[in-house]
């Protein structure tokens, strides 16, 4: 099986202007098209901005709405599947959400973060209840997390044993936590054996200063590409024979003993 050539967009974009950060995936998904890239991963919030306070509910839309349209225009046009975040409406609620859209710009899954972060986070969203959100892409199996949620070792554990192959997790990381990037993803991918596509926002946007240190990190621990701080796009490779080896190596799901592990939950 051929691997998945996997683009991560670093950028914030336009707080507040959807327009301009659809521009900007589009530009992007052009130059990742061209680098034989079948996967194009934007950071978290990325249609609206993250820091956008009272534009949360004026900007949020349902899964199938007028950003969702947009996107799946810009996956066809330039044939590659597409990961974006953004404020999801359903009904009087609001998600933290992610969708994914296919190459031929069906909306593959839709997955809403479980763990909010700090007040911003838990004034705006309402949590979501489903841990593990999957969907299937050149015979790669790929999980959707959102940020918070990948330093909980749970989520991770569940996608693992739910067989994903490559966890994407756009993301918001803010100083100073670099430290996630720098080491706890590395550290995620190795214990659950799956590669792990941490695509962040970069600069300051309101009261946030966002790191950056976008990375696609291997089942083995180790980085295969990593951003800068600035805006970029960087592009690394999801190996699957290298995931069987590294996996039969690495027999940690095997060598489990749930038994043990009751008083966890």
């Amino acid at each position: 099986m051929p691997s998945l050539r996997t683009a991560l967009l670093q950028s914030s974009g336009r707080p507040g202007a959807v327009a301009e950060n659809l521009k900007t995936l589009d530009e992007a998904a052009a130059r990742a098209a061209g680098a034989g890239a079948r996967l194009l991963v934007a950071p978290e919030l990325f249609l609206t901005g993250y820091a956008i306070g009272d534009a949360v509910p004026v900007l949020a839309e349902p899964a199938d709405g007028p950003g969702a349209e947009a996107i799946a225009e810009i996956a066809v046009r330039h044939g590659l599947a597409v990961l974006y975040g953004y404020p999801e409406r359903d009904g009087e609620r609001i998600f933290n959400a992610s969708q994914l859209i296919a190459p031929d710009g069906v909306r593959l899954a839709n997955y809403r973060k479980t763990h909010l972060f700090g007040c911003f986070e838990q004034e705006w969203f309402t949590p979501g209840e489903r841990t593990v959100v999957q969907a299937d892409l050149d015979g790669i199996r790929i999980g959707l997390l959102i940020c918070y949620d990948v330093e909980f070792p749970e989520n991770v554990r569940a996608h693992a044993l739910a067989g994903t192959d490559l966890l994407l997790v756009p993301t918001a990381q803010m100083h100073p936590f670099q430290f996630v990037a720098e080491s706890v993803v590395p550290v995620r991918a190795f214990e659950s054996q799956m590669y792990v596509a941490y695509v962040n926002r970069t600069g300051p946007e309101g009261e946030f200063e966002f790191v950056g240190l976008s990375c696609l990190a291997g089942p083995d621990g180790v980085v295969r590409t990593r951003a800068g701080r600035g805006e970029e796009l960087v592009i690394g490779e999801v190996d699957p024979e290298f995931l069987a080896a590294s996996r039969a190596a690495n027999p940690y799901l095997a060598d489990r003993r749930p038994g043990l592990y009751g008083s966890l939950a």
